[in-house]
């Protein structure tokens, strides 16, 4: 049963240098967001360069990631197609191949409208029986997910979290308001986590632990613990980093930061290509700052 807190990192997808999948970096960089103390992964997202990846391919790295879990964390998996027969049909694929739950994006390519965005929702829900979160990301796929929208879905009980990436802090408060614990809410964007999970949020699907797995979960437990100045003492140290997450090229800046910190390669597919010249020198400069005014933790207490 997906919990639904916690920290979710969503893991790029290593490749090496010829574009194949690489899993030895791959379960290097896993193994390092689980020692750190996450609840669960997300394959496939944005991140995880879903739109260039092939169905062999996420079924192949959601087997692998299952061996290597080996259930210490939840197992989610990214739907993001352009029809609702083909969602329907990896979503019976993905539940027939283990995952534990879902993230789902609403029609791909086509500004769908209420409706056609609820029908899509609903079809994919009554067709697996795994836990769904539905990602809620109006600033980059366009379609923004109403309260009322999110009143329908409700009644579907297999829908059951909300990955929200609007930008707009005070819709996680309307959330809360208007469903109380209706639904687990994750926010999706690192420069507003701590502003998020002190509004309430139940977790955080995080982009940045890809490189600091330590560092993003000590913010997650701290705010816990209610030791926020500590919190707040880490999450500054990180803003410049997070920021990172809200760019058109947040895999290569991810992956270089990665790289950086020994948990990844570089490595991306094209249309994506590594970084060159002064804006590869721009953000190595932010990432190398972080590394080495890094806090030090120690059982996620600054030291």
């Amino acid at each position: 049963m997906v919990k639904w807190e916690g920290v979710y990192p969503a893991l790029t997808t290593k490749f090496t240098q010829e574009e194949r999948l690489d899993f030895e970096a791959f379960d290097i960089n896993l193994e390092a967001q689980i020692d750190a103390g996450i609840q669960g992964i997300v394959l496939g997202g944005t991140l995880g360069e879903a739109s260039s990846l092939g169905n062999d391919e996420k079924l192949s790295l959601l087997k692998h990631a299952i061996e290597v879990v080996d259930q210490r964390v939840d197992v989610i998996v990214n739907i993001a197609e352009q029809t609702t027969n083909n969602a329907i049909q990896l979503a019976k694929t993905l539940e027939k191949s283990g995952a534990d739950g879902l993230m789902l994006l609403p029609p791909m390519r086509y500004a769908a409208d209420s409706r056609e965005t609820l029908e899509y929702f609903r079809q994919v829900a009554k067709n697996t029986r795994l836990p769904i979160m539905i990602y809620n990301n109006p600033v980059d796929y366009k379609i923004l997910i109403t309260l009322e929208m999110f009143e329908v879905l409700a009644e579907i009980p297999n829908i059951q979290a909300i990955k929200e990436s609007s930008r707009d802090i005070t819709y996680l408060t309307r959330l809360k308001n208007k469903f109380g614990d209706r639904y687990k809410i994750l926010c999706g964007v690192d420069t507003l986590a701590l502003e998020s999970l002190l509004m309430g949020a139940d977790g955080w699907v995080a982009g940045l632990v890809c490189a600091f797995p330590r560092e993003t979960v000590a913010i997650y437990e701290l705010v816990h613990a209610r030791k926020l100045e500590e919190a707040r003492k880490i999450y500054r140290w990180f803003i410049p980093v997070l920021e990172l997450d809200v760019h058109p090229k947040l895999v290569q800046y991810i992956k270089l930061a990665e790289s950086m910190t020994g948990l990844g390669t570089e490595w991306v597919r094209a249309p994506r290509l590594t970084l060159i010249g002064a804006e590869r020198e721009r953000i190595s400069s932010i990432i190398e700052s972080a590394i080495k005014t890094r806090p030090v933790l120690t059982e996620n207490e600054i030291v």
